[in-house]
């Protein structure tokens, strides 16, 4: 498992009873997490620190109970990077800070590569990936069904600094979005995509991961250049393997390089506990 460790701004304090009590910058959020099946709380004073706690509902969804107040929305940073994390109505902040593993791989991979690198970021949601390709020095084509996510990336690549980077948003459906891009023959050197377990594009499409997953891995080798950098997939889908998303890669991506998968997490504080938290799929050159 790749841990995500090097956070200052976000820390798991705690988890029990199917909750994480975390702290983002000085804000700190209870929320759900169906992993943590365990009852023992190991610091038990430190869930009095939460200023607000998301609560499910059991006909399906939930609503947070602030006991305190907090800013509508608060930046927090990672290394160079700025983010703006705003509670939602489901659980979530804008933000998946176990996605720093990925960051830190796609950015050293950008800086050593020694020449320009055109990204793809698919099924973008707010920008983390985007944020961190442009920090490194790469160009990024940002796309994501939803208009809001979209406005919300450019919030945190504002944030961080690098509004005259070059990058393009782009609201639409991801399937569709490519294809056109095979029409008229653009290449990337490197695709990332964060596909959701379900979900709808922008004029209803239906996405469903098992699916739908290998064939748009396969739609995009046609828009790899001729010598591409890295494919990365990573996914929060229940009950698939990181090696299924190897293996995609590898029925897919005959570039020579080195294939790898496997789990991502998060570490909570003054512990050896460790959250896991999503999966990943990546090709490299080699």
């Amino acid at each position: 498992m790749k841990i995500a460790s090097n956070w200052e701004d976000y820390e798991i304090l705690d988890m029990a009873n199917g909750e994480k009590l975390e702290r983002w910058g000085n804000i700190y959020l209870v929320r759900p997490d169906p992993q943590i099946i365990w009852k023992e709380k190991t610091f038990a004073e430190k869930w009095k620190l939460a200023h607000g706690v998301y609560n499910r509902s059991k006909t399906g969804g939930g609503s947070w109970n602030f006991k305190k107040k907090i800013p509508e929305n608060w930046k927090i940073k990672y290394r160079n990077l700025t983010f703006n994390i705003k509670p939602m109505g489901f659980k979530h902040t804008g933000l998946f800070p176990e996605q720093a593993v990925n960051w830190d791989w796609m950015m050293d991979k950008i800086k050593n590569s020694q020449r320009e690198i055109k990204v793809l970021n698919l099924f973008a949601y707010t920008g983390g990936a985007t944020v961190a390709c442009l920090s490194a020095g790469a160009s990024v084509c940002h796309v994501d069904s939803s208009k809001g996510m979209v406005s919300w990336s450019k919030e945190n690549v504002n944030a961080s600094g690098l509004g005259e980077r070059p990058v393009r948003y782009i609201v639409d459906d991801v399937e569709k979005f490519v294809n056109r891009e095979i029409r008229r023959g653009n290449k990337y050197d490197a695709i990332i995509m964060d596909p959701p377990s379900y979900g709808r594009g922008t004029k209803g499409e239906v996405w469903r991961f098992e699916d739908d997953i290998a064939d748009l891995v396969k739609l995009c080798t046609n828009v790899l250049s001729k010598k591409p950098l890295f494919f990365l997939i990573n996914s929060y889908t229940t009950g698939i393997s990181a090696k299924v998303l190897e293996d995609i890669l590898r029925l897919n991506i005959k570039n020579k390089g080195n294939f790898d998968s496997g789990e991502i997490g998060l570490p909570m504080t003054n512990s050896k506990l460790v959250l896991p938290c999503g999966i990943y799929g990546r090709w490299e050159e080699a």
